[in-house]
């Protein structure tokens, strides 16, 4: 016990460390702290994307039925507003699109293969012009091009081993996209008949001071990727005409079938457009020639880059309010990321995180119930996202 009257005094290396800290430049300290606070923020991204990675198999076709679900959710609820039950609303949706987009395939299908006859035909005769100009343009022998045909036909003996799993990849990776499109309808079932409920209860989960707001932000999200679908949409369509307009201007066959092909596959980011336009060169290359194909080809092109450049970020940035730089950037981002499926989710996610944050920053205030972001909700789902939760019937019974 120290005595009375004496000062007790810190140890020195207690204030020498005070002095250390003194010492340290505020900036420093700042840079600090927000380094190793930048770090754990990366990390956790990280560990978010590697677990998104992880569950691909799951995420994907969730996203997938989620688009889906924004789609036809503005007719389901219009369905629903004549007074249709919701199940039944539903299904006469999801009928309504099976039979559609198989309407539009089959469509493509038969009208491709009742041109085979004539295709093949073509081709005979594409095939022998080839030969010719080899020979008499190019002076190649015959005994040559017979040759390259043999050389072709051993390195496909040769390497039938790599070939056959290949194959066998490609058929176990269709059956893996099989399995994810039926999940993602099965989802996509019950997104329609009970995505109000089943955001209710994920909105349960937030606190009640910030519940509205939260909310709020997750209606105004999926109107912004309402919105994007339909800018989608008018992507695919202009392309299908332009595309089509050329294919006719060029006198192409099929020219109604591979515009609708174009469109299917205008949804799809860059192997959809690659695989329409691919199979729109060939055709224009066994019926009109070389320079046919390379006319096709330099249209195809062309309203790509107009698609790509001008479209894509003019249309879904005016539709989801976001600037055409950050959709291109988007894009790229996620084609670099997950490939495909990256680049056909990542403008979605993009324009959902704007809406829900800008409504977080600006739109404090806002009934829930007042935010119509199924453009046509129906009465009974407005009075649903009235009800008090079950703590807030607590309290007033408690009144």
């Amino acid at each position: 016990m120290s005595q009375p009257g004496r000062e007790r005094r810190e140890p020195p290396f207690l204030s020498e460390t005070a002095d250390v800290t003194g010492l340290i430049p505020r900036g420093l300290r700042v840079a600090a702290a927000l380094s190793w606070r930048f770090i754990v923020v990366i990390a956790a991204l990280w560990a978010i994307l590697w677990l998104l990675g992880y569950l691909s198999s799951v995420v994907v076709p969730v996203s997938i039925a989620l688009l889906l679900s924004a789609l036809l959710a503005p007719a389901v609820s219009r369905l629903v507003r004549w007074h249709v039950p919701r199940g039944l609303a539903t299904a006469i949706m999801l009928i309504a699109a099976i039979v559609v987009l198989g309407g539009l395939l089959t469509f493509v299908v038969t009208q491709i293969s009742s041109g085979l006859p004539q295709l093949q035909a073509q081709l005979t005769n594409s095939l022998n012009q080839i030969r010719d100009w080899l020979i008499n343009d190019l002076h190649l022998r015959q005994e040559q091009i017979q040759d390259f045909i043999n050389q072709a036909i051993g390195f496909l003996q040769n390497n039938q081993s790599w070939i056959t799993s290949t194959a066998l990849t490609t058929a176990s990776t269709v059956g893996e996209i099989l399995t994810g499109l039926v999940l993602a309808l099965f989802v996509t079932i019950f997104f329609l008949a009970g995505g109000e409920h089943i955001w209710s209860f994920l909105v349960r989960g937030v606190p009640n001071q910030v519940r509205a707001r939260v909310n709020v932000a997750g209606r105004r999200g999926f109107a912004s990727l309402v919105s994007y679908i339909r800018a989608t949409a008018a992507v695919a369509v202009v392309d299908a005409v332009g595309i089509g307009i050329g294919l006719w201007a060029v006198g192409v066959p099929l020219v109604v079938p591979l515009a609708t092909l174009v469109f299917l596959g205008a949804f799809i980011p860059i192997i959809g457009a690659v695989v329409a336009g691919g199979v729109a060169v060939l055709i224009a290359l066994v019926t009109k020639g070389l320079i046919g194909a390379v006319i096709v080809l330099a249209i195809v092109i062309g309203v790509m880059q107009l698609e790509s450049h001008i479209l894509q970020p003019l249309l879904l940035g005016r539709a989801v309010k976001l600037h055409p730089l950050a959709v291109v950037l988007a894009i790229a981002i996620g084609l670099v990321a997950a490939g495909i499926a990256g680049a056909l989710l990542a403008v979605p996610l993009l324009a959902v995180l704007n809406a829900g944050i800008r409504s977080l920053l600006h739109e404090p205030e806002l009934d829930p119930a007042t935010i119509d972001t199924l453009h046509g909700r129906v009465p009974e789902v407005a009075e649903h996202a009235r009800e008090p939760e079950p703590d807030e019937r607590g309290d007033e019974e408690e009144k």
